[in-house]
C-alpha cells in the first residue's frame, strides 16, 4: 500500500490524502478543509473502490459556478498516479 498527498486547485479544501493498494483500491481518503460534511461523504462513498472507477464517477463534477469540485480534484489526484 502506498500513501499519497495531493494539493487541490480551485476548491476550498487544501489537501487530500489517500492510500492505494497493489490492486488499485483506494482507501483512507481524507480532505483537509472544504465543506466538512460533503468531503466526509465523498470519502466514505469512495473508500474501497478501484481507482479507475472513482476517476470515471468523480471527474467533471462542479461546485456551484466553479469549474471543479473536491470530488473532481480527487479524480485529478488519482489520474496522476
Amino acid at each position: 500500500m502506498k500513501s499519497y498527498t495531493y494539493s487541490p486547485k480551485g476548491v476550498c479544501s487544501m489537501k487530500i490524502t489517500f492510500d492505494v493498494d497493489e490492486n488499485d483500491i483506494v482507501s483512507n481518503i481524507k480532505f483537509t478543509g472544504g465543506c466538512n460534511g460533503n468531503t466526509q461523504g465523498v470519502a466514505a462513498l469512495a473508500n474501497g473502490r478501484k481507482k479507475d472507477e472513482l476517476i470515471k464517477l468523480l471527474s467533471g463534477i462542479k461546485c456551484g459556478f466553479r469549474p471543479t469540485s473536491c470530488p473532481d480534484q480527487l479524480a485529478n489526484a488519482l489520474k496522476e498516479l
